[in-house]
């Protein structure tokens, strides 16, 4: 219970700021609606003369962007690349700083076993992505709702979240699985969001082309895709059970690895 307090504590600056940063994100976004609310079918009309690859990029393709929730979607693209970085650093990092701040001995002189701790550090990382999750959830019904009108929404936001929280467990796992591997803690992270980047942009890969659409099943970007829970109502099963698989392998990687490892104390 001690070291997750003192996770907690460590960590509590930075999901303020992400938290924060999130909440401001969805305020000015649909901001941005209320600004432009009127003229939905030309911004339609304007997206629709886009190049695909533009529409790849910006993500508003398959979106009707005179309403408040179809103007969600496009914005929800932005959510899960903020989520997804937030969520690959945190996973890294609450493995490395024992090492980079040189704090290992902290706990290796505890009567407890590595995978205790462990245990103990992914637990207070997924209460954090939680945090982050409600955050984003609770001010995207308001805000969506408030210029929605009639429009029913919190079930279509509630879908996109469940998508948006298993995203975040998949690159929290991706991140602390990495730390647990890789010998210099200080390039973690650095190379945890090297990979996120690199399947984000695989991700743009695809929307631009099919000839390529075989690698959706290698970027988890592709798994949730605002576009199809919005137009569909549910989330795909292949894609769930894709990233069971990929939750799990990353957490043995990480207990295994980790127990191997020869901390620097």
């Amino acid at each position: 219970m001690n070291i997750i307090i003192r996770e907690m504590k460590a960590n509590l600056k930075s999901l303020i700021i992400w938290s924060i940063g999130v909440l401001v994100m969805v305020i000015a976004g649909m901001g941005k609606y209320a600004g432009m609310n009127g003229t939905g079918q030309t911004m339609n009309e304007l997206m629709a003369e886009m190049p695909r690859s533009m529409q790849a990029i910006m993500g508003t393709s398959g979106f009707d962007l005179s309403t408040a929730l179809g103007f969600y979607g496009l914005l929800y693209l932005y959510l899960i690349v903020m989520a997804s970085i937030h969520a690959v650093m945190l996973g890294a990092n609450i493995i490395a700083k024992e090492e980079r701040d040189k704090t290992a001995e902290f706990l290796l002189v505890k009567p407890i076993s590595r995978a205790k701790i462990i245990s103990m550090k992914l637990l207070t990382a997924f209460i954090h992505i939680v945090v982050f999750n409600l955050v984003t959830l609770v001010s995207s019904i308001i805000m969506v709702e408030r210029y929605a009108e009639a429009e029913a929404v919190t079930e279509d936001i509630l879908l996109l979240m469940i998508g948006l929280f298993i995203l975040q467990l998949i690159f929290l796992l991706l991140g602390s699985g990495i730390a647990a591997v890789y010998k210099k803690a200080k390039k973690a992270s650095a190379i945890a969001t090297g990979i996120l980047l690199i399947l984000f942009i695989l991700s743009m890969l695809i929307n631009m082309t099919e000839k390529i659409e075989i690698l959706q099943y290698f970027t988890p970007f592709k798994y949730f895709e605002a576009e199809h829970i919005l137009n569909n109502g549910n989330l795909e099963p292949v894609y769930l059970v894709l990233s069971a698989i990929v939750i799990v392998a990353f957490t043995i990687v990480t207990y295994r690895f980790y127990e191997k490892k020869d901390l620097n104390l």
